[in-house]
């Protein structure tokens, strides 16, 4: 690091997003709004630091994980805090949060700054971007399917795994098989009843497997991904001067 980016980084790393005074703390919603615990929410608002740090120093691309984006969005709604307390007074930069056009080109470039975005911060901080917060680019722009739910009217149940679902039809044909057994020694008219019914089963089995398959592949072009970049229309967060300014220089040289 460069003599200001040093001290840039001690402003950041020294920001508080805790109103002290508040019995509900940024920390707090965080982890709530998330369903996560608060420990987890406190590492999140670390990395958060060291992404909101990349933005400022980059000439390039910065993308964040889901999990910083979260963070990024929740601060986003504390308006005083991110543009006063923290663009204006701390970064003395605004970071603007622009959304994904979509499509094929948006999903390669924010795939391509997401890989940036770890080596920076490998070069940067000299150590390996936690997994649990920055996981790797298929799970960051597969994972992305989300729903605001009200769980005081809702459950949530977590659907099933691939294998889970495999055990589950395998169970369905054995029990079928059984009583196809069974029915062909009572009554032969069942048979093709029953064979219909297994079949359906495989099909729409096979089906759910290729659909999940396909979204799979192509969640990254359809998702939320957020960056930085040195040019205001692209998506994510921008410096306010545009492709002058982009993201990088907000510490200044030497």
């Amino acid at each position: 690091m460069t003599k200001n980016e040093k001290q840039l980084w001690e402003k950041i790393s020294q920001f508080n997003f805790n109103d002290e005074d508040n019995d509900f703390k940024f920390s707090d919603r965080l982890a709530r709004e998330n369903n996560w615990s608060l420990d987890y929410a406190k590492k999140v608002i670390e990395e958060y630091k060291k992404f909101l740090f990349l933005c400022c120093i980059t000439t390039t691309g910065v993308t964040p994980s889901d999990q910083v984006d979260q963070a990024w969005h929740l601060h986003l709604t504390y308006t005083k805090s991110y543009w006063k307390d923290l663009c204006k007074n701390t970064l003395e930069k605004e970071i603007h949060h622009n959304p994904t056009k979509g499509g094929t080109s948006e999903a390669t470039k924010f795939d391509s700054f997401y890989s940036k975005t770890k080596e920076d911060y490998r070069k940067i901080f000299k150590a390996e971007p936690s997994l649990e917060i920055w996981p790797n680019n298929e799970k960051r722009f597969s994972e992305i399917h989300f729903k605001r739910i009200n769980t005081a009217r809702n459950w949530i149940i977590k659907k099933p795994t691939r294998e889970q679902k495999s055990i589950f039809y395998t169970l369905i044909v054995s029990l079928s098989s059984l009583f196809l057994i069974q029915a062909s020694n009572q009554n032969t008219n069942s048979i093709p009843t029953i064979i219909i019914i297994i079949a359906v089963a495989l099909i729409l089995y096979l089906a759910r497997n290729g659909k999940n398959n396909r979204n799979g592949s192509s969640g990254c072009s359809s998702g939320c991904s957020t960056g930085c970049s040195t040019d205001s229309g692209h998506s994510g967060c921008s410096g306010d001067g545009g492709c002058s300014s982009g993201c990088g220089g907000c510490g200044g040289g030497d």
